[in-house]
Formats: C-alpha cells, sequence, structure tokens
C-alpha cells in the first residue's frame, strides 16, 4: 500500500512539474504521445520536455523524503476535510446520533457528556472495548454511554441485533445487563443466543418475538446505515464524542482525552 502511494505520489509530482513548464506565462503547451516536445520558457529559452522530466526524476530519487512529505501533507489535508464535513452531519443529525429512541443507554443517561459507540455483537473488537466502556462509566459519573447497534458482519449480527431492539423497546431497563451478557459472552451472537439472554432477565418469548417482526427495527438499522456512511464510518467499534468521530478501539486512555476534549468545548 505505502509502495503504490509513494509511485502515486511521484506520478503526480512529475506531472504536475511538467504542467508547470507547460503553463508559462499563461501558454499551455500540449505534448503529443511518442514525441520530445519543447515546452516554452521566458523569453526565448526552451527546455525539452524529457529532459524536466529526467531532472524531477533525479531529484526525487535524491531526496525521495519529499514524497513522503507530500503524502503527509495529502493525509493531513484530507483528515480536516473530513472532520469538516463530520461537524456539518454531527449538527444537522444530532438528535439522531445522540437521542434515538432505539439505542441503549449506560452510564448517566442525564450526563453532560455523550459518547456514542457504533458497534456489532459479533465484533471480536467491540468485545474487547466493552472493558473501555464499563471502565470509563465507572470513572466518569458524568458520562453518558450510547450504545448504537450497527450490525454489519453478517446475518447472525443482524438477526442478534434484531432481539436486543427488540428487548430494549421491552424492558429498556435491563438492556445494559443484556448488552454486556451477549457482547461479553463466549462465542458468536446469534438470534438464538440473544433470545437466551432475553428470557433470562425475564422478557416474555411469545411477547418478544412479536416485537422482534416490528417494522420500526429495520427502518432504525436503515437509518444507522445511512448516518454511518455520511460519517464515513465502515467499521466497528467507531464513536462520536461530542464534534469528533473517532474511529477503531483505540482504548480508553484515547477515549477518556476524547471526553475531556468534548467537556472542554462545552
Amino acid at each position: 500500500m505505502t509502495k503504490a502511494l509513494l509511485l502515486g505520489t511521484t506520478g503526480i509530482a512529475v506531472a504536475l512539474a511538467v504542467l508547470a513548464f507547460g503553463f508559462v506565462a499563461g501558454s499551455p503547451q500540449i505534448a503529443k504521445a511518442g514525441t520530445a516536445q519543447p515546452v516554452q520558457m521566458a523569453g526565448d529559452t526552451k527546455i525539452d520536455r524529457a529532459e524536466v522530466e529526467g531532472i524531477i526524476r533525479d531529484y526525487l530519487l535524491k531526496n525521495p523524503e519529499v514524497l513522503l512529505e507530500v503524502q503527509d501533507a495529502l493525509e493531513a489535508k484530507q483528515k480536516e476535510e473530513q472532520r469538516i464535513a463530520h461537524l456539518g452531519v454531527i449538527k444537522n443529525a444530532k438528535d439522531q446520533i445522540f437521542n434515538s429512541a432505539f439505542d441503549g443507554v449506560v452510564g448517566n443517561p442525564n450526563g453532560k457528556v455523550t459518547i456514542v459507540e457504533f458497534y456489532d455483537y459479533n465484533c471480536g473488537f467491540c468485545k474487547r472495548a466493552i472493558d473501555d466502556m464499563r471502565a470509563l462509566t465507572k470513572a466518569d459519573p458524568d458520562l453518558r454511554f450510547v450504545l448504537k447497534e450497527f450490525p454489519i458482519l453478517g446475518p447472525d449480527s443482524q438477526k442478534a441485533s434484531v432481539v436486543s431492539m427488540a428487548f430494549h423497546l421491552m424492558m429498556p431497563e435491563k438492556y445494559g445487563e443484556f448488552h454486556n451478557a451477549l457482547l461479553g459472552g463466549q462465542g458468536r451472537a446469534t438470534e438464538a443466543a440473544a433470545i437466551k439472554i432475553a428470557l433470562s432477565l425475564g422478557a416474555d418469548e411469545a411477547t418478544l418475538r412479536e416485537k422482534m417482526k416490528d417494522p420500526s427495527i429495520p427502518e432504525a438499522f436503515s437509518k444507522t446505515y445511512d448516518l454511518a456512511n455520511k460519517l464515513a464510518i465502515t467499521g466497528t467499534p467507531s464513536y462520536v464524542v461530542g464534534n469528533e468521530v473517532v474511529f477503531g478501539a483505540l482504548g480508553q486512555e484515547v477515549l477518556a482525552e476524547k471526553i475531556e476534549a468534548a467537556k472542554a468545548a462545552l
């Protein structure tokens, strides 16, 4: 991947440099394929295009760190553009992100700072990150932790999340226990596994299965997928903390820093 990026950067650097030589004094000089075209410079000086390309090539070979600088600058520019785009999405979809009726909440439901986790019950990184959630909510009594179901790892994940959402609609006060048991359990999360946990927490099976047919559940999934697409979220876990989108299981310390930054911005 790095080699491909560097090769791409090299091509861009050479192409831009050649074009820069070709657009001197507002007069573009277009080269024809298979020919060595002279480039008109200021005054009567002419430089052969092949000579220009050779000069650039030699320079880049002697100073390859320039390619890394260009790549770093490009990545920084793209990150800043993405950050600005995220601000707009978060502003326009604030209620859907932070206050969806289908999302479970752990920690302080009235906390001043909210962190939203997009997760899949069969995501190994999400399973490990559950300890981060527990530690963060225990350490910060003012933290509101929203759990947004984002089943992207196949039919088992989707079916388990249907059960999860149905259980949340029935018994929201026990959703935290359900979530911890299913995400923190051993083995693959399936519809059967999710139903077993729901029943162990007191859900009536007939009522649960009827609630699983609620058309608002797939509608909620659809809205979450659309939201994730707008936020450029393609994997789990991913988080929204304040006005920032955080990708990946970065650990408790990083998330705590993001939470403190969100508090400072209030």
